[in-house]
């Protein structure tokens, strides 16, 4: 509030503004901040009030307040059909400065945090110059669309995949804001279902039942408000228990349930099912070396065969945030990705710990002219019975070797033997971000999962000194470090619509051998075309949030180059020279990599890393070449030869405050503000 002098300064700085009438009178919108009552995050718009009653023979020129009105985000988001826009489809908002009101890497991590939150759009994606272009006409308050090709993070961003995206974008009216969409193209149409048939209806439903899971897999279903009263729960175990309870009271055509979700998700069901019977039953899975078969649905059902994989599936029930799923959508073929680990993990004991490697490919499917991705399947490779798969299928054997009992060795004439050779050559699988996914040296099984530049510095080094790997480092102004000890103590519209079970059935989705009779049958020779055949259907380590400060990191992530050929390297270190083979494996994520050892300990190279570093640079605004292009306020309210000045001979009888200061200040600021003609 503000009292004496400073509201008499005020009532005289205010009186253009209450003259310009309809066009002051308009609702301004704040930053992104966090509220202080729990709401989380909200913006506010506010109006100012005017006092135009009647003076004598005068109107008045006072301003009386500001009234606003609190909207939090939540309620913002709840209005978007993420559904329907599939995993990597989303929705984002800007204001004249560029920064972002919605978008979905918009998450501050410090909840307490009481500045307004800035995130530039160009700070919330990887920028290039057709996002650069975006922005500037999203500020100018034009609308457009465009479809390129850019780089984007993965959802653990451990990742960078080259995706084509088609943004489409527009003004909102009645606001400085504007409303953006980003679609990719295979979710520029949707499934919708429509299961009328009640008995259809029951028959997928008992398949939701644990009664199921030891025959026919674990179910984890998407924690999604399919209906009103439905409890949602951290717990994807009590979340599903709570569905059936729900489930069995209300039918899926209710009016208290979002019907889309709904049938959805039960077809999604149902033809899981199918799949189960058909193919997962029927296989032995220990022949192929599988820990786990699985599939997962834009319907929000995943399904991992069997009952008892699930104890170590670790992956996000809800598929749209799962890393995996989302991935496998942007790149063709079969994504590989081994579990995590850091360079400061425990070493992993193999002959104690199961390691299993994820394999996963989208459900590509063609309607008429329009095509979908519907789902993504997959499996889970023992890593010690792969290792052994793998050790005979990268040495040089020839086909006439493969049928007689001959093997490589030191004294025949094969070129490379990673299985009998191990000594002398190093032989490694690795996949897009650079992370080890398989090696023929025992002592390397422990470091699955972890950046390869930890594990051989000297050779990945080599591998992005040839640029088969290249390297992305981007800024993160929402991240959160450990406090400094103080030295003074827009939409497009979608249009496929498949109305019952029978239209789906006859597209093929669930018979399509290049679809969901993925999983049939595995084969031995990936060398020559594919590994499937397609013949059949702690406490202790977490940081005091309380006490976490708000900073910048650098985050880096490395990813593939345009490689699809072999490539021989010959690498010079400072006492020697060593022979290096790498070939991308069509058709995955993978890079095959052959090295001789090293024969001398020191080699000349920067050591890369992926770890996640705070960015201390005083000077961090440099770092951006050029200034950003923002738009200021058009009106400005300075003056007006209207105004009523009687009681200005009052003026000699202010004191100059602090607050009078600070508004003289703004008012400068907003007579500077106002953009050139």
């Amino acid at each position: 509030m503000i009292f004496g002098h400073e509201a008499e300064y005020l009532d005289v700085l205010s009186r253009p503004m209450v003259l310009a009438g309809v066009q002051a009178k308009q609702v301004q919108w704040t930053n992104v901040y966090q509220d202080a009552l729990g709401l989380g995050l909200v913006v506010t718009g506010t109006m100012p009030v005017f006092n135009l009653t009647s003076d004598g023979n005068s109107k008045n020129q006072l301003i009386l307040g500001v009234m606003g009105v609190d909207v939090a985000l939540s309620e913002i988001k709840e209005l978007t059909p993420r559904y329907k826009l599939g995993a990597n489809g989303y929705t984002f908002a800007i204001d004249p400065n560029g920064y972002v009101l919605l978008h979905p890497n918009l998450q501050p991590k410090i909840i307490s945090f009481r500045e307004p939150v800035t995130l530039d759009f160009l700070d919330a994606e990887l920028s290039d110059s057709s996002k650069e272009e975006i922005r500037r006409m999203m500020i100018d308050g034009r609308f457009g669309q465009k479809k390129f090709r850019s780089l984007v993070k993965s959802a653990d961003e451990r990742y960078i995949d080259d995706v084509m995206r088609t943004y489409i974008w527009t003004p909102v009216e009645g606001t400085n804001y504007s409303l953006g969409l980003v679609m990719p193209t295979y979710s520029e149409n949707y499934i919708k279902a429509n299961l009328s048939d009640q008995i259809l209806q029951v028959q997928y439903f008992e398949s939701l039942l644990p009664n199921t899971f030891e025959s026919e897999g674990h179910v984890f279903i998407a924690p999604r408000e399919y209906c009103k009263d439905l409890e949602l729960s951290g717990n994807n175990t009590e979340f599903l228990l709570n569905f059936i309870a729900l489930m069995e009271k209300v039918t899926p055509d209710s009016k208290q349930c979002d019907n889309f979700l709904l049938h959805n998700l039960i077809l999604d069901t149902g033809i899981i099912r199918q799949l189960v019977d058909k193919v997962w039953k029927t296989k032995d899975l220990n022949t192929y070396g599988f820990l786990a078969v699985f599939a997962a649905t834009d319907g929000g059902v995943t399904r991992v065969f069997p009952n008892k994989a699930a104890e170590s599936w670790e992956e996000d029930s809800e598929p749209f945030n799962a890393s995996y799923y989302r991935r496998s959508l942007d790149n063709k073929g079969y994504i590989f990705r081994a579990p995590y680990r850091s360079a400061n993990d425990d070493i992993l004991n193999p002959e104690n710990d199961t390691i299993g490697i994820l394999v996963s490919t989208a459900v590509d499917i063609t309607i008429g002219s329009r095509n979908l991705k519907p789902a993504v399947v997959g499996v889970k490779l023992d890593l010690e019975a792969w290792t052994d798969k793998f050790k005979i299928l990268a040495s040089n054997h020839t086909d006439s070797s493969r049928q007689s009992t001959q093997t490589c060795g030191p004294t025949s004439g094969c070129e490379m033997d990673c299985e009998a050779n191990s000594e002398d050559l190093l032989c490694y699988l690795l996949d897009d971000g650079g992370f080890l996914i398989m090696s023929n040296q025992k002592d390397h099984w422990n470091r699955i999962g972890t950046f390869f530049s930890e594990v051989e510095p000297t050779l990945f080094y080599a591998l992005y000194n040839n640029s088969l790997y290249k390297r992305k480092q981007s800024y993160d102004y929402q991240s959160v470090c450990d406090p400094v000890p103080s030295s003074n103590t827009g939409a497009a519209r979608r249009g496929v619509f498949v109305p019952t079970i029978a239209d789906v059935l006859n597209v093929a989705w669930w018979t399509s051998a290049a679809a969901w009779s993925l999983l049939q049958q595995m084969l031995y020779g990936f060398a020559y075309h594919s590994w499937f055949m397609t013949d059949e259907v702690d406490a202790e380590g977490m940081m005091d949030m309380s006490k976490a400060t708000s900073c910048v990191t650098v985050q880096t992530q490395f990813y593939f180059s345009n490689i699809s050929s072999s490539y021989n390297i010959l690498q010079d270190c400072d006492n020697c020279s060593r022979l290096i083979h790498a070939k991308r494996i069509n058709n995955t994520n993978l890079l095959f990599v052959v090295a001789e050892r090293l024969s001398c300990n020191s080699c000349e190279m920067e050591k890369l890393s992926q770890v996640e570093t705070e960015y201390k640079d005083p000077n961090i605004c440099d770092t951006i070449a050029t200034a950003r292009y923002r738009r200021g306020p058009k009106p400005c309210f300075d003056y007006n030869e209207h105004e009523n000045t009687s009681d200005c001979g009052r003026g000699h009888s202010f004191r100059p405050s602090l607050f009078t200061v600070l508004l003289l200040q703004l008012l400068l600021f907003c007579v500077l503000a106002r953009p050139s003609v």
